[in-house]
């Protein structure tokens, strides 16, 4: 191979081993299937129709920044959990906002005053 052959490959070459080299320029990691930052495990029911449990099932699930937000349960005080939840947001921090938002909401919706405030559970 000549000197003029090797200038003109050489560029792809190093182009080529700078992207494989590169951490995030290659693949992108996915969330997906992971718990994330575990705060206080989440209390789910044994009914898999829940909408907690489908909430939680959905955020542990998404591939993007999600965040799930929920009551602190008690056997003596709870008799019911709330929950709320952000899928795929920008960033972490905007996903715990939005579920944090999600569950407040719920919980002023079901006029609810006993049982704890919306917490964040987990987030990825």
């Amino acid at each position: 191979m000549t000197s003029a052959g090797i200038k003109r490959i050489l560029p792809s070459i190093l182009a080529g081993l700078v992207v494989a080299t590169t951490p995030g320029i290659g693949m992108a990691a996915s969330l997906a299937g992971q718990e994330g930052d575990k705060r206080f495990p989440p209390a789910l029911t044994r009914d898999a129709k829940s909408p907690c449990n489908k909430a939680y099932k959905a955020y542990v699930a998404a591939g993007g920044h999600s965040a799930y937000a929920t009551t602190p349960y008690s056997r003596v005080v709870s008799l019911y959990i709330i929950c709320g939840s952000s899928l795929n947001a920008p960033s972490q921090k905007e996903a715990e906002g939005a579920a944090m938002k999600s569950c407040l909401a719920t919980r002023a919706h079901y006029k609810v005053t006993t049982g704890g405030t919306c917490e964040i559970a987990s987030s990825k």
